[in-house]
């Protein structure tokens, strides 16, 4: 699948590009012609090379360390992760405290289009099947409290600000290749909406950066 060229190519910065939805944000960016830079604990895991690419360090939880590469930027993606996994879920503040920083400080640089990474799970949702809705409540839930609890706070912050967010909520992620083919639902519950590829949240938001019926709204994804 070949992304289409952007006709307003902009400059995004995109953090957590090292991530499975982050990487692939910086790939299918570059690929539409945007100029990107690439926000990253760790430089030396993210080894691509592109023109318009810039990779820098910086944490969200240190904010003196990214505010500076918000400077002239047209969106952000906040593709944050937390290590573990679904039995090893600890308490985190990284969802909700890095993404109040990143608020503030898009507020002061003047950057008002940002997308953020939730979960489907987050809610449960009345139009999945019945087991699906038994395992996100009485197994997710519950191995993944913590970073759950973290999301909600996030949701909230990111609702609550003046900036034109959207929350993506992505049901079971897959590492296929972006097909730019799956079903959408904004603002309500998305029936059987059991899985989508890291490429394809990626494909959404890249082509949704203009999208103005995406402002202000939850989206939920899948094949």
């Amino acid at each position: 699948m070949k992304i289409v060229q952007s006709p307003n190519p902009g400059k995004l910065l995109i953090i957590g590009a090292n991530g499975g939805i982050g990487k692939q944000s910086v790939l299918l960016a570059l690929e539409a012609g945007h100029h990107v830079t690439a926000l990253v604990r760790d430089p030396a895991k993210l080894s691509l090379q592109h023109p318009k690419l810039e990779i820098v360090r910086g944490d969200v939880l240190k904010p003196d360390t990214f505010e500076r590469y918000l400077e002239d930027k047209d969106a952000v993606i906040s593709a944050l992760g937390v290590s573990g996994g679904i039995f090893s879920d600890k308490p985190t503040t990284t969802y909700s405290q890095g993404n109040a920083n990143l608020l503030h400080a898009m507020d002061k640089a003047g950057v008002a289009r940002a997308f953020f990474i939730s979960a489907s799970a987050l809610e449960i949702s009345p139009v999945l099947p019945f087991y699906v809705r038994f395992a996100a409540k009485y197994i997710l839930q519950r191995l993944l409290k913590n970073m759950y609890a973290d999301l909600r706070i996030m949701e909230q912050l990111v609702k609550a600000s003046n900036i034109d967010w959207t929350i993506m909520r992505p049901p079971r992620l897959t590492d296929t290749a972006a097909t730019g083919q799956y079903r959408v639902a904004i603002n309500h519950f998305l029936k059987n909406g059991l899985s989508i590829s890291r490429a394809d949240v990626a494909h959404y938001m890249i082509n949704n950066i203009d999208n103005q019926e995406s402002y202000n709204a939850t989206i939920e994804m899948a094949y």
